[in-house]
């Protein structure tokens, strides 16, 4: 059985956690095979967006502790998988294709990494969002130090995750955790990363390439940066085929 199965579908790759009996928790063999999925992805030139989910009740919670118990070196093991789940959140986050991701149930811990390596976050209205961490002993990893605080802002940020405060998906939707909630976040999410593939998706990859990168550039490197890819992107039969659209108006 495949920890995360994978299929494109007009332009969409959906990527789906599938451990449903561990509440799609993060084992060593789960994070290599979604490391996989994530760099085929980036690579295929048919993939235009990305879809992120996780299938039965839960997304995700986070690093799985029973193979953590189960490790004979569980410092090793513990590094190992922080160390890699975080390579494959960063590729996710880096590449130039929008991606969507439908939540539901429970996000905690690296699950709430994953989440927040996504563009557009669609959370059900029951889903819950837990820091989790400190309840088994544990700091953070897959980079939740870096995002959750851009994310939500440093004090809130510090609440949820020294507090175990537990967020509601209409909290973590005001709190700006997530992008919205709907009733069906999975038909909401497929229908989000279709729109996003049968669009202006090149640029759309760019931008999203563009935002998360300037959070690591000073402002006269992203202007730079900016008016080096608007140049490249005019050459492209994407933007030619909009422009001459646009001018015929």
């Amino acid at each position: 059985m495949a920890l995360v199965e994978v299929a494109v579908t007009d332009g969409v790759a959906h990527l789906e956690l599938n451990r449903p009996h561990a509440a799609n928790a993060l084992d060593l063999e789960t994070a290599r095979q979604l490391a996989t999925a994530v760099d085929a992805a980036a690579a295929d030139p048919d993939v235009r967006a990305v879809l992120v989910t996780g299938a039965g009740p839960r997304f995700c919670a986070g690093g799985d502790v029973s193979s953590f118990a189960a490790a004979p070196d569980q410092a090793a093991y513990v590094e190992q998988l922080a160390t890699e789940l975080d390579a494959t959140f960063r590729a996710l986050a880096a590449m130039e294709k929008p991606v969507v991701a439908a939540v539901h149930g429970a996000v905690a811990g690296a699950g709430l990494a994953l989440m927040l390596s996504s563009d557009v976050i669609v959370s059900a209205p029951a889903t819950t969002y837990v820091f989790a961490y400190p309840s088994i002993g544990f700091t953070p990893d897959c980079g939740v130090s870096y995002l959750l605080p851009r994310a939500v802002g440093q004090q809130r940020a510090l609440s949820f995750a020294l507090t175990g405060k537990r967020l509601t998906a209409s909290e973590a939707l005001e709190w700006g955790l997530v992008s919205e909630v709907a009733g069906d976040a999975g038909a909401r999410a497929r229908e989000l990363a279709a729109g996003f593939a049968a669009g202006p998706a090149t640029a759309l990859g760019q931008v999203r390439r563009l935002m998360r990168q300037a959070w690591e550039m000073s402002r006269a490197e992203t202007g730079a940066e900016e008016a080096r890819t608007i140049a490249e992107m005019v050459k492209g039969e994407e933007a030619q085929r909009l422009i001459a659209g646009f001018a015929s108006r």
